[in-house]
């Protein structure tokens, strides 16, 4: 769970490394229309801070958020007064209609740590999605194939007096691919402040996608690229 300030350093540092949010709005509207032309409304999964949503309130006629940490719904609300977001866990919510798509991005289903969970959240998807060919499209991390162990990255971010330098190393562990983020954060109030961060994301197979998406009644098409480099995965309900 994420508290108030790393929501707001979250924002500052994927904005600042150049993260076109409303060029990716524009190519899901296209991928999610190619697939159902009239779709009109769309729940996007794990939405952080809202940043995504923000673009495609503008793509389509009503949208909801919706993630597990209320600190980054607090500063969605802010962004997005008059969209409803709900607190939630992607395996298992239930808000009691459906949508003409479903969205997950940012590799967010890589926090899933098991394919049964992974079904699981398939399944709650499918059943948010319209009867009548409701779309899930659905941003995956690496798979183990493709994630490159050992890789290093860094950046430097100035925003509202406020600068944060950020450097992550990825390793394999198990099945996860496990990510270790130092930051530098500076500011006049504060100082220099230094944060660590250690996550695992799962490096599910593409198989295991499709097969999650076909147990959950979804016909499911893997675009190459997507929004990342990582590929998309659309799945049409059956």
């Amino acid at each position: 769970m994420y508290e108030a300030e790393d929501a707001e350093i979250y924002d500052l540092v994927h904005q600042g490394r150049g993260k076109d949010y409303a060029a990716e709005a524009e190519h899901l509207r296209e991928v999610i229309r190619s697939h159902k032309r009239d779709a009109s409304s769309l729940l996007d999964v794990a939405c952080g801070t809202g940043l995504h949503l923000a673009h495609l309130s503008r793509e389509f006629d009503e949208v909801e958020g919706l993630d597990r940490s209320m600190d980054m719904l607090t500063r969605a609300q802010r962004r997005l007064p008059d969209v409803r977001l709900n607190l939630g866990d992607m395996r298992s919510f239930d808000l009691g209609r459906t949508f003409d798509a479903v969205t997950c991005l940012f590799a967010s289903v890589g926090h899933l740590s098991t394919v049964a969970e992974l079904a699981d959240t398939l399944r709650c998807f499918a059943r948010h999605a319209a009867e009548r060919r409701g779309v899930v499209v659905i941003d995956p991390w690496w798979f183990p194939e493709t994630f490159t162990p050992h890789h290093v990255a860094g950046d430097v971010v100035t925003a509202d007096h406020r600068t944060v330098a950020r450097v992550s190393h990825s390793s394999l562990e198990g099945r996860a691919s496990r990510m270790d983020v130092h930051y530098l954060i500076a500011d006049p109030k504060n100082g220099v402040r230094h944060l660590t961060e250690r996550t695992l994301i799962t490096l599910f197979t593409r198989d295991e996608y499709e097969d999650a998406f076909d147990r959950a009644g979804l016909t499911p098409t893997y675009l190459q690229g997507g929004l990342s480099g990582r590929g998309l995965f659309v799945g049409v309900r059956r």
